[in-house]
């Protein structure tokens, strides 16, 4: 099936500078050679050119992540796969003249935005992604994605999270339309916010104070939807960095006892450091054979947010496409089901389960959950919830609430007795989309 392509926008406001497209072209060898993370590659750039003012970082982040999310459509409108002919090609998208340098005369702007326009061209080239994605999406969603994969190249929008331990969202809000920051809600999510423009909002002192973080509205479901409440016993044993530690925090309202693991320190370490600006009061280990040990058992709720694709993030990380690969996606998903195996014993008895993931792909999400499930017939699907990008505008997201049938004590000659009805059917369609009542006011 051929697509037309998008059309040229324009995009830019800043002349291209020669040292400004040293350094796109530089950052652009930094991610595409060398496999750096998008946003470390800009902010390292950002950091051998300190004396860049707001304009000039805003035009090099912002022309970067759009040669990131348009790579192979740019590298077909040039005929060119170098990061010079992608730079022209991106300018030629946006409207914007050459400069005549060397590196851009083997190039012509209206030469450009004409192959930019051919009326056929293929989804996976118009849509910037590998071959093997397109035709993974197609073989998991269906007719649900080309509509998913579109959503998913748009830009993100910035979404924060009012730390209740310290703010509330009505007041937090009002104090950022006092410092020109203006703000929309997000109904059904209590404490989020949308900024109306993209401006430097964690420069502020109510971010450095800890009132807010930035957080996906989709990544904000999950505290809610693993219902903890204040005086349990919360893990986080995938915690990362702490995004949704902290929301757990605040959910509990800092009573109970909320304990975080991950297998990297530097992550646990940032952990820490944000839970400190927070006021959160969060417990932290690494994880490993004598942490899992110790808290066998011991959750009224264990999340797992697990190590996953990020497909449902390529909005916001557009090089991750660039650095999947059908065999690492394929020892993911072992590594998915050794976590739910490992750590489904740290539950106590009356627990429960919390898989999330930011992947829009079933086979990481409900059919992850249909295998363990028979696998450990104890345990029973309570609840989930898939979260489209385009449906919502927010990240792509999978959540599911797992829970014992009783207790682990009680079986028979026959093993396991299983109550409730089979997760086979509930496991199937994976596009239970989120009530069409989240909207923006």
């Amino acid at each position: 099936m051929a697509f037309k392509p998008l059309k040229a926008v324009t995009l830019y406001y800043v002349k291209l500078h020669r040292n400004l497209a040293d350094a796109i072209v530089a950052t652009l060898a930094e991610i595409f050679d060398n496999n750096q993370v998008a946003e470390r590659a800009v902010a390292a750039s950002f950091e051998k050119h300190p004396k860049w003012g707001k304009r000039d970082r805003s035009f090099v982040a912002a022309t970067v992540y759009e040669i990131v999310r348009w790579r192979r459509l740019l590298e077909f409108a040039a005929q060119d796969e170098s990061n010079w002919a992608l730079l022209a090609a991106q300018m030629a998208r946006a409207e914007q003249a050459l400069p005549d340098w060397d590196e851009f005369k083997p190039f012509n702007a209206a030469w450009l935005r004409t192959r930019l326009q051919i009326p056929e061209i293929e989804r996976a080239v118009v849509q910037s992604i590998p071959d093997w994605i397109d035709e993974l999406g197609e073989r998991e969603l269906g007719e649900r994605w080309p509509a998913e994969i579109a959503a998913l190249n748009r830009e993100a929008p910035v979404v924060l999270r009012a730390n209740t331990l310290k703010t509330s969202r009505d007041e937090l809000r009002a104090r950022l339309s006092e410092l020109g920051f203006e703000t929309t809600l997000i109904e059904n999510l209590p404490d989020a916010l949308q900024l109306s423009e993209r401006k430097a909002v964690t420069r502020t002192e109510l971010y450095k104070a800890g009132l807010f973080e930035i957080q996906d509205a989709a990544s904000q479901m999950v505290a809610p939807f693993a219902d903890a409440v204040s005086g349990m016993k919360v893990l986080d044993a995938c915690a990362g960095a702490g995004g949704k530690t902290l929301h757990l925090a605040a959910q509990i309202n800092n009573q109970g006892e909320l304990r975080a693991l991950d297998v990297s320190e530097s992550k646990l370490v940032e952990l820490t450091r944000r839970a400190t600006r927070a006021g959160a009061n969060v417990s932290v280990a690494l994880a490993n054979e004598k942490s899992l040990k110790q808290l066998r058992g011991w959750a009224d709720r264990l999340i797992l947010d697990m190590p996953c694709s990020g497909t449902g993030t390529l909005r916001r990380q557009p090089d991750l496409k660039w650095r999947l690969s059908p065999e690492w996606l394929e020892r993911l998903r072992v590594t998915q089901r050794e976590i739910l195996r490992d750590y489904r014993t740290l539950v106590a008895d009356g627990g429960e389960i919390v898989y999330a993931t930011c992947s829009i792909l079933p086979s990481e999400n409900g059919e992850q959950i249909a295998w363990f499930v028979g696998e450990f017939p104890e345990w029973e699907l309570r609840e989930e919830r898939v979260v489209s990008t385009a449906q919502t505008g927010f990240d792509g997201f999978y959540m599911a609430r797992l829970g014992r049938n009783f207790r682990q004590d009680e079986q028979d000659e026959t093993g396991w007795v299983r109550a409730g009805k089979s997760c086979d059917e509930q496991a199937k369609d994976q596009w239970n989309v989120l009530s069409s009542k989240v909207q923006f006011s």
